[in-house]
């Protein structure tokens, strides 16, 4: 199948304050509603793996199966293996892949799951089309996405609300979609799909261990990831400006009174 051009900039980058918050993420955490359908015996494609955590999680709980990560990234992949190592799971393996075109056969995998991955693309139906043909029938497909609009904390500086703003126009320039979560039924929809369970999760920061970890990932994030490169280049801030954000996202982790909530939208689809 030839290479799909219908890519999008991924907007974080790998920095090291991107990769404490992926490095955070667990089945239990960032795919609870998934796991309920799994058997020993699946073999799962997941895409967008990362440093592989949540696939680390995945390859545990189907013992007798296998599941293979993925990632666009091909840098990433050598942490995803040394996760995997370091738990002795010998039942995954990880691959460069395009999510707009897989490069498996129709009806390869009982499960394939993003998490996190569809705001990112550029032709998102178009990566759920890819995700249901290789798909077994009778095989699940998983999606969870944050956002960013739903996005709600406390207090309510100002700051933060130029934060959210910058956010999402650098993402849309990047051709992603930061609000993703709450258009996934209807891109699933748009694939084809008709079996569809759609849910919501959230993420919670509210204690001072919680506020000073994701205050401060998005802090570091905020000047010195690939974000924050690619919001200065593209003229739509100044680093002054980045600078200011960053110490708002640490003012807000100060807070005894702090709290910050992330929406997912979810759906686990059902293929005919």
């Amino acid at each position: 199948m030839p290479k799909s051009q219908e890519t999008a900039v991924y907007t974080h980058g790998h920095h090291e304050s991107v990769l404490r918050s992926h490095t955070w993420r667990t089945a239990a955490n960032s795919a609870a509603y998934l796991l309920g359908s799994l058997k020993p015996h699946m073999k799962i494609l997941d895409i967008g793996c990362g440093p592989g955590t949540i696939t680390a999680d995945l390859a545990a709980l189907v013992p007798d199966g296998h599941v293979t990560g993925v990632d666009h990234a091909p840098g990433i992949l050598d942490q995803a293996r040394d996760t995997a190592g370091a738990r002795g799971l010998t039942n995954v393996d990880f691959a460069v892949a395009d999510v707009h075109a897989l490069d498996y056969p129709d009806d390869t995998f009982c499960v394939v799951h993003a998490h996190q991955v569809l705001q990112h693309v550029g032709d998102p139906v178009q990566a759920l089309r890819e995700m249901v043909r290789v798909t077994k029938p009778g095989g699940f497909i998983a999606v969870r996405d944050s956002d960013y609009a739903a996005m709600t904390w406390y207090p309510e500086l100002p700051v933060l609300d130029d934060w959210l703003d910058l956010y999402r126009r650098v993402a849309r320039a990047n051709g992603g979609e930061p609000d993703a979560g709450r258009r996934l039924k209807s891109w699933a929809l748009a694939a084809g799909l008709t079996d569809i369970t759609a849910t919501s999760g959230t993420w919670t920061f509210a204690t001072p261990e919680e506020r000073a970890w994701w205050s401060g990932l998005w802090a570091d994030r905020t000047v010195a990831s690939s974000y924050a490169e690619r919001a200065v280049d593209g003229g739509h801030t100044s680093a002054e400006e980045l600078t200011a954000v960053a110490e708002a996202w640490r003012e807000w982790g100060k807070r005894e009174d702090g709290w910050f909530a992330v929406l997912h939208g979810e759906i686990l689809c059902r293929k005919a």
